[in-house]
């Protein structure tokens, strides 16, 4: 028998040491090759870009792992260039600083894959204007007409947010959420204010879950909840300040974005309060810039895109929809302090 290659050995011990798991998928593949999942697509259909050798590698994992992707996706694949629409939640706000430095990566990352990237308006019904081979889908909502509608055209995508069944990718917004109760908690806050956007939107939600449970776990009560229906520093700053204005004083803010913590500075200071002094601030992103010198909740904008793409592969070759939550960190900076 000839010698296996160290991609077909890696191959074979991956399968040896899972057999229940079923078919393999181009997860498995690349990394068995020791390749992204990108290159494998390129490989296995015969595209530019891919060294000989490497090619090779990715031949040799594939069949030593048995690995047969969905007829369909690799006819389109071979055919032309796969078109990824991008599309946005009807009435969520699309100039952000959070879906520009998302959608810069990610168009990097579709673009070294070898996809053509559509942006597609979102109509009235909520739906994508127009059609793709597959899609990437913004402003995750528990009752998005646009799951079940490309769920029943039978077109691959994926959420990047968190639904049931769905394939799809986020950062642990509850998480995050958590580890901002307990930062101010540490700091001796009691008296605190959730400023979300829109509450139906599942990262909003998720973070104020977090939040309020982490402060009930803690024993505190719940907090005082205000919303800024758009999201904005302006409109955090118009929602924060007629809550200051009424006599309210809260020792600290949690703004479930950077953008909105923003806005929560800026009306502090404007009614003579001082930031970290008399009121802690922190925020959610770690978006460059904005936020530059406020406490945080860091999430992977990097990772996000790379994770999007990979399951925009996997969506494509017909592997088992999976979802994946990407860890956070929280960055303590200038904007908290202890409670007087």
């Amino acid at each position: 028998m000839a010698p296996r290659s160290p991609a077909q050995e890696g191959a074979a011990a991956r399968t040896e040491a899972s057999p229940a798991r079923g078919r393999a998928t181009i997860r498995d593949v690349a990394a068995a090759a020791g390749v992204s999942i990108g290159t494998v697509s390129r490989a296995l259909n015969a595209r530019s870009g891919v060294h000989a050798a490497t090619r090779q590698r990715v031949m040799d994992a594939a069949t030593a792992l048995a690995y047969d992707p969905d007829r369909a996706a690799r006819e389109l694949s071979n055919r032309r260039a796969v078109s990824v629409g991008l599309s946005m939640a009807h009435g969520y706000r699309r100039l952000t600083p959070f879906f520009a430095l998302f959608l810069e990566r990610l168009s990097a990352h579709l673009a070294m894959s070898g996809l053509r990237v559509d942006d597609l308006p979102t109509g009235g019904d909520g739906l994508p204007v127009g059609d793709a081979d597959a899609f990437v889908l913004l402003g995750a909502h528990p009752d998005d007409p646009r799951i079940g509608h490309l769920l029943a055209a039978g077109r691959p995508f994926v959420l990047v947010g968190r639904h049931p069944g769905v394939r799809g990718v986020a950062a642990d917004d509850e998480a995050g959420g958590r580890l901002a109760a307990e930062h101010l908690l540490r700091l001796g806050h009691h008296d605190v204010v959730l400023l979300t956007g829109q509450p139906h939107a599942q990262a909003m939600a998720d973070r104020a879950r977090g939040f309020t449970t982490a402060l009930a776990d803690g024993g505190m009560a719940a907090p005082t909840r205000l919303v800024a229906d758009d999201g904005s520093p302006l409109g955090a700053y118009r929602v924060l300040r007629a809550h200051l204005e009424s006599g309210a004083r809260p020792t600290a803010v949690f703004a479930a974005t950077d953008e909105m913590a923003t806005g929560c500075i800026a009306a502090a200071g404007d009614l003579g309060l001082q930031v970290p002094a008399d009121v802690s601030v922190i925020g959610f992103d770690d978006l460059p810039e904005i936020g530059d010198g406020l406490t945080t909740v860091r999430q992977d904008f990097e990772a996000l895109a790379r994770e999007t793409v990979a399951l925009l592969h996997e969506a494509l070759h017909g592997d088992e929809p999976r979802s994946v939550r990407l860890p956070v960190t929280l960055i303590s900076r200038g904007t908290t302090a202890e409670r007087r």
